[in-house]
């Protein structure tokens, strides 16, 4: 249904060091520089972009939104958390951990907020057995 989530930025260089550290935990390579202005990074057939806004207002972060990143492992989302930690990024919600379902199974999760506010996690889901 995606095909890419874009998120401004205030510092550029911040958001680069924040992103590139967090998404290398879940195997993301390097971004692609799109002009000095943005940065791309491609995985999986979804791209996920950092860029200062085009019409030259500030940044501000989404009110509400969350960003989801697949993890492969609970491993992976623990890693996340703490590079995201480590660059510059801050914890919100609660602790990384499994959130079970009724059903069984459940999602093991961890929120962080980038140096610009915008809230991400990474997500592995447990199948129920």
């Amino acid at each position: 249904m995606l095909t890419h989530v874009m998120v401004g930025t205030n510092d550029l260089d911040k958001s680069k060091q924040f992103y590139d550290a967090v998404l290398a935990t879940l195997g993301v390579p390097e971004p692609r520089d799109d002009g000095g202005r943005r940065f791309m990074y491609r995985s999986n057939g979804m791209t996920f972009g950092i860029t200062e806004p085009i019409d030259g207002e500030p940044s501000t972060a989404a009110n509400g939104g969350t960003i989801g990143f697949a993890a492969h492992s609970p491993d992976a989302v623990n890693k996340f958390h703490e590079a995201g930690l480590r660059n510059g990024g801050s914890t919100c919600e609660d602790p990384p951990g499994l959130r079970p379902l009724e059903a069984g199974g459940g999602y093991y999760l961890a929120y962080l907020r980038d140096p610009d506010g915008n809230k991400i996690c990474a997500v592995h889901w447990v199948r129920p057995e």
